[in-house]
């Protein structure tokens, strides 16, 4: 048998490595589509005149990682906050991207449990940065992108 048969698993990524692939595959999705690396921190809006703004939260930076919240511009009945939202870590030097959460206003260990196994911890993270890899798709088709980007400063009323 041939070399590459005998060692099938070195053709294959792991399921890490296919988790660390989605991280960077995000950063880099995210970086072409609002470039946020080069943002202040504060609010941003894009609208690209169909009706579903997106919303970009700046929230922290550091000198290698950016706390994000993007979120479209409607309010979920049940919770009272922005719907569908996701918290973002981008590590700068990295170029890495992960959802830490796409629960509004609830950490991971709020939605899996305080002492969730390590399996489903992970699988969790892979379908919360598989949703971002397609949604971060999906706004790039839809036309949203750094130049339809604008600072926003939310009324009393947005405040969620």
């Amino acid at each position: 048998m041939s070399a590459v048969l005998d060692d099938r698993h070195s053709l294959l990524p792991g399921r890490f490595e296919f988790l660390m692939g989605l991280y960077a595959e995000n950063y880099h999705r995210l970086t072409r589509l609002f470039a946020p690396q080069q943002l202040a921190p504060g609010q941003y809006v894009s609208d690209v005149d169909d009706r579903l703004n997106v919303h970009l939260s700046v929230q922290e930076r550091h000198p290698y990682t950016l706390e994000l919240e993007l979120t479209y511009d409607f309010v979920d009945a049940h919770t009272g906050r922005r719907a569908p939202s996701a918290q973002l870590r981008m590590y700068t030097d990295a170029h890495v991207a992960e959802a830490l959460h796409c629960h509004p206003g609830r950490h991971l260990w709020q939605v899996l449990g305080p002492f969730a196994p390590a399996h489903t911890v992970f699988q969790h993270r892979l379908q919360m940065n598989g949703f971002l890899a397609r949604w971060l798709e999906y706004l790039a088709e839809q036309g949203h992108s750094v130049g339809t980007l604008e600072p926003f400063e939310p009324r009393e009323s947005d405040r969620v």
